[in-house]
């Protein structure tokens, strides 16, 4: 059998995979099993923050790796306290917890949430207020966190305790808000999986002036937005608020499993010994190649993620098959004329690697994508829309 026959034959049948073998790749190209060459703009739903096999992260990757490759958490280990201190030094947040995705990110933000309520207001504020439309994770607890019934309808009864507000409606959130037991808001400043939709700052806003009005938990959802995605450091800083809690994932450890959870002062220690744990998070070979990753997400890289989003943004906007292009920084939705199944499939066979969101084309190329290569992927984008 070939690989994809053996996937079929092996492997739970949870993903639509594309036609596509890919067997290695370096920087922002990928090569199939047949060599040829493809330009990636999705960095495996930006996952790789660097492209393919860096040089730089792979060296800190391989050289943990042949120093110590995991310990439990019963016992210190060095990149776990430089990571954490490098996370809460560059966004101002007191202190980290370590997991392997964004779900378990948000799952321990969720608790963070529910603990600090009911030791503050009682045990009935209990429920999560999150955004219709959002995507949190694919654990029972962060599909409840999900505001989409479409996530929902085979995995009934999910966990209780949530409530959905509709994304950029103040007077809805307002009514949800007084009229339940709300213990956190958690929410994407960019919805990724509902479209690349991201939030108006007056909706933004008045999330934080009821929250600081009656003492709730702000979670920000950076899972996919975080780690210089959007052109800042994290999205909360492009909006100028400060939440609570910002959970994050994905680029974050530019190819390897590892997610976090940071925590604002006043939740600094919400957590006690036995609370919550993780036998894998805060893993030392992730830490290691997640410092490679932060430690190069500078002024002159955000500068230059802000740069090629304007020029994507311009050239795909000024096509005759684009209807929009909506998103932040290099996470980038574009509404095409035709089908987007169709772009997606005819992008594939032209040599470039697009996604879906909904029915958008997603855009996720590497924070450090060559301009030739961007250049020559928008062209071919450009002109399978508008065929």
């Amino acid at each position: 059998m070939n690989i994809k026959e053996k996937d079929s034959a092996f492997i739970a049948h949870t993903y639509g995979r594309f036609p596509l073998v890919i067997k290695e790749g370096k920087g922002s190209v990928a090569y199939d099993e047949n060599g040829k060459k493809y330009i990636d703009m999705a960095t495996g739903i930006a996952v790789n923050a660097f492209g393919y096999c860096d040089d730089e992260w792979a060296e800190a990757v391989t050289k943990q790796l042949s120093t110590l490759q995991h310990t439990s958490n019963l016992y210190y280990t060095e990149p776990c306290v430089n990571l954490a201190e490098t996370l809460c030094n560059r966004t101002g947040m007191s202190k980290v917890f370590f997991s392997n995705s964004g779900a378990e990110a948000n799952e321990c933000a969720i608790k963070a949430a529910r603990k600090y309520a009911k030791d503050k207001k009682g045990e009935d504020f209990f429920n999560i207020l999150t955004l219709k439309n959002s995507f949190h994770g694919r654990t029972i607890t962060t599909l409840a966190a999900t505001g989409q019934d479409t996530f929902h309808k085979d995995f009934l009864p999910l966990t209780p305790g949530f409530v959905y507000t509709e994304a950029n409606n103040i007077a809805d959130l307002e009514d949800k808000v007084r009229n339940n037991k709300i213990a956190g808001i958690m929410f994407e400043l960019v919805q990724g999986e509902g479209g690349v939709m991201p939030l108006k700052k007056d909706f933004v806003n008045k999330i934080f002036e009821l929250s600081s009005e009656l003492d709730i938990v702000t979670i920000v959802d950076e899972v996919q937005t975080g780690n210089g995605r959007t052109g800042d450091l994290y999205a909360f800083m492009k909006y100028g608020i400060k939440p609570d809690v910002v959970t994050t994932a994905k680029g974050l450890g530019g190819g390897l499993p590892l997610g976090a959870t940071m925590l604002c002062e006043k939740l600094a220690d919400i957590f006690t010994p036995g609370d919550h744990g993780s036998t894998f998070g805060g893993n030392p070979v992730c830490c290691a190649g997640a410092l490679s990753i932060l430690n190069r997400i500078d002024d002159e890289l955000l500068k230059e993620v802000t740069a090629k989003s304007e020029y994507i943004v311009g050239e795909l906007s000024s096509s005759s098959g684009v209807l929009s292009v909506d998103g932040l920084g290099l996470m980038l939705g574009v509404t095409t004329k035709r089908p987007v199944d169709e772009v997606v499939k005819e992008c594939m066979e032209e040599g470039v690697l697009p996604i879906k969101a909904k029915q958008k084309l997603r855009l996720l190329p590497a924070l450090n994508i060559p301009w030739d290569e961007l250049k020559q992927a928008v062209k071919i984008i450009k002109t399978v829309c508008e065929r």
